[in-house]
């Protein structure tokens, strides 16, 4: 870019990066004290809360992402780094779509957007071993073509 051609060019970019799912950025040239500061501030907001245990638990899912642990009926499940992202992905935005293009972007990176069947293949596994159902969906439900969502429950009582 050239200088001083466009600071509405820089500011839609941006803000075009944030919507992406960018939680702050740093422009060039930059002080290593500046990033230091705002590495510090990213830790202590996404350590907030990091005590308050499991994020999720229906008395027969419990997703604990401070431990990265999940169990079915009190038995962990052992999930690939992938398999975790995906579900972490999912679970901190309960009730939310979250679309194909999100997912792929965020778990493989912006060149795989278009990879749906990667998507299609690591769901199939987490559903799994999560004893959940494709057509009758306990925690993942697909909007075919769109994106995942997952379904939060009611803590169960035996």
């Amino acid at each position: 870019m050239v200088a001083g051609s466009g600071h509405r060019a820089d500011e839609e970019e941006k803000v075009a990066l944030l919507d992406a799912g960018a939680n702050d950025y740093v422009t060039k040239p930059f002080g290593v004290e500046e990033l230091m500061a705002r590495i510090r501030a990213f830790l202590r907001t996404a350590t907030r809360g990091a005590d308050d245990g499991p994020i999720y638990d229906d008395g027969v899912l419990k997703i604990d992402l401070v431990q990265r642990e999940v169990s079915v009926h009190g038995q962990v499940v052992p999930l690939a780094r992938k398999e975790f992202s995906l579900l972490s992905l999912l679970v901190q935005q309960p009730g939310r779509l979250v679309t194909q293009t999100q997912i792929l972007r965020e778990i493989w990176g912006p060149t795989h957007e278009e990879d749906a069947h990667y998507l299609r293949i690591l769901v199939g596994k987490l559903r799994h071993k999560l004893g959940d159902d494709a057509s009758d969906p306990r925690y993942i439900a697909t909007e075919p073509g769109v994106g995942l969502r997952f379904i939060a429950k009611e803590r169960q009582t035996a």
